[in-house]
């Protein structure tokens, strides 16, 4: 189906004016969510006006942002290339979503909400002391800028290699507008500019869904040709821990990655936590985990379509692409390409990831700084309004250092797979310390040292030895 596209004459279909004009105006309306909060709530400067919305936030808003948190452009254009290259097994993350929503709506939850807390690490402290709290600050803190820099970076070397976008225009773009409009209006406008950034991340895939599967003559056609070539798998029960990916890995290792994202994750908790009561916080819980599978199930339909597109003919084998994360850009251009605006619908749609994923993080970080890191005698005496002005200061500090940190990886090579592994070795300690603190009555604060310490050090030794062996 490829040789009826620009794929097969190895030319490079770029962006056109109405493409551009699309990119930029969502850049524009999510900074003007940004100055429109700073202007509305400019009599209200408190620390949990700006942090935590006033805990008065109405539940759809909440429930769209907590959709869209973690659905990054890593998300949009890594999971249709995994189905691409291996099989449809990643689809069984839906059922670890399922699982871990339960567990995050009916325990987590409501046990942070029932502490008034802003930080989650404020409970390590009451549990385990003032050093358990800064060390898994510190653990948060060097997460989220990490994957905050390869959310500039990595999307924007995925479209200035296929859409011809410059690179570190749409890098610095990005992270100039995101830093605006969090240091402006805080959690009301990032949750705001969440949703959104949601309607535009759902265009974005049905446009490429819809036209890909018409492409192809039909889903279910293009559904044939995955089967014929065996792509489509959902019965892998191999408990191999080697498999790249089985019914046990997605459902077990899925639960417990996502439920520490919902259930113990600042930059999630603190949405829940902005709602009026904790069974508005539930609820918006429940109603975000449709649109989890809607974007799952899409991105990976994506996958089906794209294999089916380019099942003759390997862009990577054929040299047009040299990274499979340049997939899906590529498969956009070559479908969408001759028609003016939609692939500036998908640009948007990567870049919508991008901005909520990190809008939220800088939210974040800036709440465990002012709250678990910075020292007393700096807030003693501080009026709400300087206590304001100081979580605004963090905010964009730590997006200047992210713009930094993604000019940083540049260099690194092609490390996303890293990336992630990295981020899923700084999380399994965190859950387990607070896991260990809610469910273990007689863990004192030595053994929930030393269990983080001697998990991070395992974890690290074995993704280590796996890189160079």
């Amino acid at each position: 189906m490829a040789d009826d596209y620009s794929y097969n004459t190895g030319e490079v279909k770029e962006f056109g004016v109405v493409d551009y004009v699309l990119f930029i105006l969502t850049l524009v309306i999510s900074s003007g969510i940004g100055v429109f909060y700073a202007i509305w709530d400019r009599k209200r400067n408190t620390p949990a006006d700006f942090l935590l919305g006033g805990r008065n936030m109405s539940v759809f808003p909440v429930a769209l942002s907590l959709m869209v948190t973690f659905m990054s452009a890593l998300t949009l254009l890594g999971n249709p290339a995994e189905i691409y290259n291996y099989n449809t097994m990643f689809w069984w993350l839906v059922v670890a979503f399922m699982i871990a929503m339960t567990f995050a709506a009916t325990i987590f939850i409501p046990f942070f909400y029932e502490l008034g807390v802003t930080s989650t690490f404020e409970y390590l402290d009451m549990r385990f002391g003032k050093i358990t709290r800064i060390y898994g600050s510190i653990l948060l803190i060097l997460q989220t800028l990490i994957y905050a820099a390869f959310l500039l970076y990595a999307p924007s070397l995925a479209l200035n290699a296929v859409t011809g976008v410059d690179l570190w225009g749409c890098c610095v773009g990005m992270g100039c507008v995101v830093t605006f409009y969090t240091t402006l209006g805080g959690m009301k406008a990032v949750l705001w500019t969440d949703s959104f950034q949601a309607g535009v991340i759902i265009a974005g895939l049905l446009a490429v869904l819809i036209k890909g599967s018409m492409v192809e003559g039909g889903f279910h056609r293009a559904w044939e040709i995955a089967n014929d070539n065996g792509r489509i798998l959902f019965d892998d029960f191999n408990p191999d821990p080697k498999t790249r990916h089985s019914v046990w890995s997605m459902v077990i290792g899925g639960w417990a990655f996502w439920m520490h994202l919902y259930g113990v994750n600042q930059a999630q908790v603190q949405r829940c936590l902005s709602c009026p009561t904790v069974k508005k916080a539930q609820l918006a819980i429940w109603l975000n985990l449709p649109g989890l599978i809607f974007i799952v199930s899409a991105a990976c339909m994506i996958g089906v379509v794209m294999y089916a597109f380019y099942v003759d003919c390997h862009p990577i084998r054929y040299g047009i692409i040299a990274k499979t994360d340049q997939l899906v850009p590529l498969y956009v251009m070559d479908i969408l390409g001759d028609y003016n605006g939609l692939p500036g619908v998908f640009v948007s749609c990567v870049v919508s990831g991008s901005l909520s994923s990190l809008s939220s993080g800088l939210n974040a970080l800036s709440a465990v700084t002012l709250r678990d890191l910075l020292p007393s005698w700096m807030l003693k005496g501080a009026s709400q309004f300087k206590t304001t002005l100081i979580s605004k200061f963090l905010v964009f500090f730590y997006g200047v250092l992210a713009i930094g940190l993604a000019y940083a990886v540049s260099h690194l090579g092609s490390v996303l797979q890293a990336v992630y592994t990295v981020f899923g070795i700084l999380n399994g300690p965190l859950l387990g310390v607070f896991t260990l603190g809610m469910f273990f009555p007689w863990a004192n604060r030595r053994g929930a040292l030393t269990g983080m310490t001697v998990a991070l050090g395992f974890l690290t030794v074995g993704w280590y030895s796996r890189l160079c062996p």
